[in-house]
């Protein structure tokens, strides 16, 4: 594991008492999307947050992009990684986990475009006993590409005349895009069916929570492994809250090659175990037993 800013370090400055939040980025070999989700996160309206980007794997050239980041931010970005092994994202975040400095942590992935109040949004509606549930925006391939830096600073692909004027498709689903504008972000929140679940591209709770059950299950590929730490907190007594009209995030468009059929049914019976035992705390986790 590399780590380019020790957490002893970070504390030695003074960082821990000031932070709001830990943002953790997952990513994995998209140097181009993950440079679009940190111009996101430079354009944010909080500033009192970290950086911590939890790398499984990717090539040089995503530690020379981080590098290139690494003091625009208030804090300088953590970069934890470690090497090429399979889709093993479970592992990096826990590992990022450990490396945060403030006590309430937000997640979501190099792919995701966080809009300006992105940040704010988390910090509004964070609770004791809760944890926050996110949803995203997805964007097609030909908008994905042409997004620029301008285009995210000015928050161009947030409006949706302009997304529209790029070929996106009208629907329903642009309605997540304007309910505050329309003040009726509450009002979707509510109304919305889709469950409150841990999402690991827009979620976020109290890192004391996230301890207890120990983090990721480690064993878990893709497909799943971040709902069923979310309903370890549930079994645990943490609630959730929808934010999906609230903490916008754009995601680009990209293939998934790591998904496999054999790995989606092992996490179906890790996630289906915990569900019908209530399990609280993975041995398989953080802390290893």
């Amino acid at each position: 594991m590399i780590c380019t800013i020790t957490s002893d370090l970070l504390c030695g400055l003074g960082y821990k008492s000031a932070m709001k939040a830990s943002v953790i980025i997952s990513t994995y070999n998209s140097p181009e999307w993950l440079k679009k989700t940190l111009w996101g996160f430079l354009a944010q309206t909080e500033l009192d947050f970290e950086v911590v980007i939890a790398d499984d794997g990717s090539k040089p050239d995503t530690k020379e992009l981080i590098h290139q980041f690494s003091n625009q931010f208030k804090y300088p970005i953590t970069h934890v990684w470690h090497e090429d092994n399979g889709f093993q994202k479970t592992i990096i975040l826990n590992k990022a986990i450990q490396q945060t400095q403030s006590e309430y942590l937000i997640f979501t992935d190099g792919d995701c475009v966080p809009r300006c109040d992105f940040i704010a949004k988390h910090m509004e509606f964070r609770e004791k006993g809760y944890f926050l549930s996110g949803g995203y925006y997805k964007l097609p391939m030909k908008i994905s590409q042409d997004i620029g830096q301008q285009d995210i600073q000015e928050q161009k692909c947030f409006n949706l005349a302009w997304l529209w004027s790029q070929g996106l498709n009208k629907s329903l689903k642009n309605l997540k895009l304007v309910a505050t504008k329309w003040n009726k972000e509450a009002l979707f929140n509510t109304m919305t069916t889709t469950k409150a679940s841990w999402n690991g591209h827009n979620a976020s709770g109290w890192k004391k929570d996230i301890l207890h059950v120990n983090g990721f299950d480690e064993r878990m590929e893709y497909g799943a492994e971040d709902r069923e730490m979310g309903d370890r907190l549930w079994n645990y007594g943490i609630k959730s809250k929808r934010i999906r009209f609230s903490a916008i995030c754009i995601h680009l468009d990209h293939a998934r090659g790591y998904v496999n059929k054999e790995a989606l049914d092992k996490n179906r019976k890790i996630w289906n175990e915990t569900k019908r035992t209530k399990k609280i705390k993975t041995p398989f986790g953080i802390v290893k037993s």
